[in-house]
C-alpha cells in the first residue's frame, strides 16, 4: 500500500524504483498504468489526471500512453511472436492492412527477425521478454513501465534486456519507469533511483554518467 507518495518523472528519464518485497513498487506501476485505482490523491500523466478518467479514457491510456512489461511476460501461449504483437496493434486501433508488416518490423528492431513464427514455448526467456517489449511498444507509448523485466532471466540474458531498455530510452526517447530488486543494475542504467519502503519514498537519487 502506498501512503502519501509523491514524486515526478520527466519526459525521457529512465527511473528505477527499488525496495524490498511489499514496499509498493508494483502497486505504483499498476497505478500509473491505470490497472489499479487510488483511494485518495491524483496521478498526472502529461497533464491528465488518470484517477479522474472514465473507463473508456483509461483503456485509451493503457493502449497509447503507456506500455507495460511484466516479469512473467504474459504472452498468449497459443499465438506466435508475430501474432502476439499484431494483436496489440489490433487493440490499439491500427487498420488490419499493415498490422503484420508493422509487427514484424518491431520484432526485428528488438532482435527477433528470425523468430517471428515461434510460439512462447519455443522461445528462450530472453526472447519471450523481447516479444513482450515489442508488444508494449506496438502502439508507440510515451512511457514504458517495466515490472522486474529481468526477474526470470539468467544474468547474461538480463544484461541483454537491460541494454535494450537503455537503447529505447536513449535513442528512441521512451520514458522508462522500471521496478527492480537489483540496485547495482539500477545504478548502472538509470538517470534516477527511487527507493520505496512501506509505501513511502525514502530516497530519490540522481545518478550521473549513464551511458
Amino acid at each position: 500500500m502506498l501512503r502519501g507518495l509523491s514524486f515526478e518523472v520527466s519526459e525521457g528519464e529512465f527511473v528505477s524504483v527499488v525496495g524490498r518485497s511489499g514496499s509498493g513498487k508494483s502497486t505504483l506501476l499498476n497505478l500509473i498504468g491505470g490497472l489499479d485505482s487510488v483511494s485518495a490523491g491524483s496521478i498526472l500523466v502529461r497533464g491528465s489526471d488518470i484517477t479522474a478518467m472514465g473507463r473508456r479514457s483509461l483503456v485509451e491510456h493503457r493502449r497509447h500512453t503507456v506500455g507495460m512489461v511484466f516479469q512473467s511476460f504474459n504472452l498468449i501461449p497459443s499465438r506466435t511472436a508475430l501474432e502476439n504483437v499484431t494483436l496489440a496493434l489490433a487493440f490499439g486501433g491500427h487498420a488490419r492492412r499493415g498490422r503484420t508488416e508493422r509487427a514484424a518490423a518491431i520484432l526485428r528492431e528488438v532482435g527477433l527477425g528470425e523468430r517471428l513464427h515461434h510460439r512462447p514455448s519455443e522461445l528462450s526467456g530472453g526472447e519471450a521478454q523481447r516479444v513482450a517489449i515489442a508488444r508494449a511498444l506496438a502502439n508507440d507509448p510515451e512511457i514504458l513501465l517495466a515490472d522486474e523485466p529481468t526477474g526470470n532471466l539468467d544474468s547474461m540474458t538480463a544484461e541483454e534486456i537491460m541494454s535494450l531498455l537503455r537503447t529505447l530510452n536513449r535513442d528512441a526517447g521512451v520514458t522508462v519507469i522500471m521496478v527492480t530488486h537489483d540496485e547495482e543494475t539500477a545504478r548502472r542504467v538509470s538517470h534516477r533511483m527511487v527507493r520505496l519502503l512501506d509505501g513511502l519514498v525514502t530516497d530519490d537519487v540522481r545518478i550521473g554518467g549513464v551511458a
